[in-house]
């Protein structure tokens, strides 16, 4: 069979074979030409389809062939080479042959005529019927195992009901197709297959030869299959910015997915230490980004800081903050000013400037920063500076649900109980009445 491809053109140009000649050939096939220009142009559409997005190759560098003999009415088994990371399917060629017999043709080179078995038509299917057009008279049962010692057992009594596979009617040639989706055979982590082969002669020795070919999906050949996806998922789901978040499923999802694209696992798992926390935090911060789940979790670590900041835990409060958000590349205007006055609770005045001014680059029409600027000034004895800011804003809102003057008292009570002088503070509250 000649696809709409290059050889298809170049057997035309080859053979010279004209329009008219085209025709004849219809009409010797005794089918239409129309008929025969309508199928030829569907396999070719069809062909052309799985030839431009492959999702795999079968892996010749991994084929397997074994030429071997089972004693008459004895049973032996052999065991599959180790199956590429990757194989989402495994297609196999069982062939008894006399002595004097050899396979006309490998399953390897046969396969390369069956299109991507991702397509539509399933063409690894079409590979059961790929068997040797040579085989002998003698036949076998066989089973397939996916562990040593069933197969072994099986060698022993015979016993198939663990097999994954049973072939109980003899035969003298056979192929199939085992994937994820028929087949018990294959699962994530199956590593071998075991071939068990019982012998249906009485007299003479039975020769059979076993081929095996994976095919190897790109994407699953990456090594991320469902127990290593875990890995990542778990150690997203314990993280602090998991914990920080309301509903942290959609970021840890996005965490798999960027580990996925960026690593084989087995790449991931040779990162060290602090290559793995240099990409989680990378992968973390394009991850609530793209969640949108950045603001809410830093919020929820902003009060979590001020809480321990308040409670005479300044340190911590200050840590969690720079950890967590600063030195990620996370901070907002808010989170610079919290920040900011955490530094005034531990009297860090400049450190203290240094974040408010950091906060008004990022959004100078935040008022927030602006109570916090005053309490910097009053702290600081620059009064009056304070004083002008207080008079700009008191009759303005914090927030949809909180007033300057609100916020500003209970602001005034946490400096109160962190020992702060208590003089300039009433002359700020008569500022607000």
């Amino acid at each position: 069979m000649y696809f709409c491809n290059n050889n298809f053109l170049k057997y035309i140009k080859t053979e010279n074979i004209s329009l008219p000649k085209f025709r004849t050939l219809a009409k010797i096939t005794k089918i239409k030409y129309r008929k025969m220009k309508k199928l030829f142009f569907t396999v070719c559409i069809s062909a052309m389809a799985f030839a431009q997005n492959p999702s795999g190759y079968w892996d010749k560098e991994r084929a397997m062939t074994k030429d071997f003999k089972v004693a008459a009415g004895e049973r032996t088994y052999i065991k599959s080479e180790d199956l590429p990371t990757g194989t989402t399917e495994v297609v196999y060629r069982i062939t008894l042959l006399d002595d004097n017999q050899q396979l006309s043709q490998s399953l390897v080179s046969m396969l390369k005529a069956v299109p991507d078995p991702s397509g539509v038509s399933k063409g690894a299917a079409g590979a059961v019927t790929l068997m040797s057009m040579v085989s002998g008279e003698d036949k076998c049962k066989y089973a397939i195992f996916t562990t040593e010692d069933l197969v072994k057992n099986y060698q022993k009594v015979a016993k198939t009901d663990k097999a994954c596979w049973v072939q109980t009617e003899p035969v003298n040639k056979d192929a199939k197709v085992l994937s994820f989706s028929n087949s018990s055979c294959l699962k994530d982590n199956t590593l071998n297959l075991f071939f068990g082969f019982e012998s249906d002669n009485w007299f003479m020795d039975a020769r059979i030869v076993l081929e095996i070919v994976p095919w190897v999906d790109y994407n699953a050949s990456r090594g991320w299959n469902a127990n290593n996806r875990k890995t990542i998922l778990n150690q997203c789901k314990t993280s602090e910015t998991a914990k920080a978040l309301p509903d942290s499923d959609a970021y840890c999802v996005c965490m798999v997915k960027k580990f996925q694209e960026t690593y084989k696992f087995h790449e991931y798992k040779s990162l060290l230490p602090s290559e793995l926390k240099i990409a989680f935090d990378t992968a973390g911060n394009d991850c609530l980004a793209q969640t949108g789940d950045q603001n809410k979790a830093n919020s929820i670590i902003r009060k979590n800081a001020l809480a321990l900041a308040t409670a005479g835990k300044i340190d911590e409060g200050i840590e969690l903050l720079q950890t967590k958000i600063i030195q990620k590349k996370r901070g907002t205007a808010l989170d610079y000013n919290t920040l900011g006055f955490c530094y005034l609770l531990a009297k860090q005045y400049d450190k203290a400037n240094k974040a408010l001014t950091d906060a008004e680059n990022l959004d100078a029409s935040e008022i927030e920063i602006q109570l916090t600027k005053a309490h910097y000034y009053v702290l600081t004895d620059d009064l009056s500076k304070a004083k002008d800011i207080h008079k700009k804003y008191k009759n303005q809102n914090i927030s949809p649900k909180e007033s300057w003057a609100t916020r500003t008292q209970k602001d005034l009570e946490i400096f109160k109980k962190a020992g702060f002088s208590t003089d300039d503070f009433e002359k700020i509250l008569r500022v607000l009445e």
